[in-house]
């Protein structure tokens, strides 16, 4: 099995493997058959964990290899990897502003973007979390493109542990939009779609980060750092937020530095 994977095409392997966080999303959505309300306090914890496990991909994964790769390039190495750093998070903030979505647990008079009031609530919110995916679905597709770069710091085992990470942390996002979605009535159906859907967004951002890089090799420092600068700003501003609204601020906390150990050892015990 793994001979087989090993040679597929990077373009392959980054679709199976954001097939698979895809999958974890659903599978978080999938909750909404067993229950109508998820408990607050496990809510927070998983999201908190969530914080860390991107957090610890963001460096391990995608800014330490950067850093690494460009060591040997024209520009210090912190130019690609600072620059890129910013940019995605620079990316994210002016997404976030101009499509319309509405964090889970908000309600509507808080929805953001352009227009928010003239769309559903169930839009929304699958909005909100679509939105965050990007990032997910991107850094996976530009780690498995690495390894096409032949780059020493780029290893098929780190971009697997990548995929493994954000499809861990995909598990609340899923239910953070069907269960409320759930809680309003919707049909258990239905929410659960809507949130399963949110996931569809990372197999389409891994194929545009995978191509992207392989096709323009001299940009995957700043891509791998582009891609941690864009989950940071998600972490900053959507997951550690959402994790201690309802006052759980310790367990949240501690989930996430849970979450980053996890991460961390994961990257570095398979990378």
């Amino acid at each position: 099995m793994i001979d087989f994977f090993t040679s597929l095409s990077p373009v392959t392997q980054a679709l199976i493997a954001t097939l698979f966080t895809w999958g974890m999303t659903a599978l978080g959505a999938a909750l909404v058959f067993t229950t109508k309300a998820v408990n607050e306090k496990l809510m927070d914890g998983m999201l908190g964990f969530a914080g860390g496990v991107m957090i610890a991909a963001s460096f391990w994964s995608l800014l330490s290899p950067a850093l690494a790769m460009a060591e040997n390039g024209s520009f210090p190495a912190w130019v690609p990897a600072a620059s890129g750093f910013l940019l995605g998070a620079i990316f994210l903030w002016g997404i976030d502003k101009i499509i319309p979505h509405l964090h889970p647990g908000l309600p509507m008079k808080e929805a953001e973007g352009l227009q928010p009031a003239t769309k559903r609530r169930s839009t929304l919110l699958v909005l909100a979390v679509t939105l965050h995916n990007i990032p997910e679905g991107l850094a996976v597709g530009i780690a498995f493109g690495a390894i096409a770069s032949g780059s020493p710091s780029a290893s098929l085992a780190g971009a697997v542990t990548l995929a493994i990470g954000m499809g861990i942390q995909n598990l609340p996002e899923g239910t953070a939009v069907s269960m409320p979605l759930r809680r309003e009535g919707m049909s258990r159906r239905k929410s659960f779609l809507f949130g399963q859907f949110s996931g569809m967004v990372e197999p389409i951002a891994a194929l545009v980060g995978v191509l992207a890089v392989t096709l323009m090799e001299p940009i995957l420092p700043f891509a791998l750092s582009f891609a941690a600068g864009a989950m940071i700003f998600v972490v900053a501003e959507e997951v550690i937020p959402g994790s201690q609204e309802n006052g759980n601020k310790d367990l949240a906390s501690m989930a996430l530095m849970i979450g980053f150990t996890i991460m961390m050892i994961l990257d570095v015990a398979l990378g």
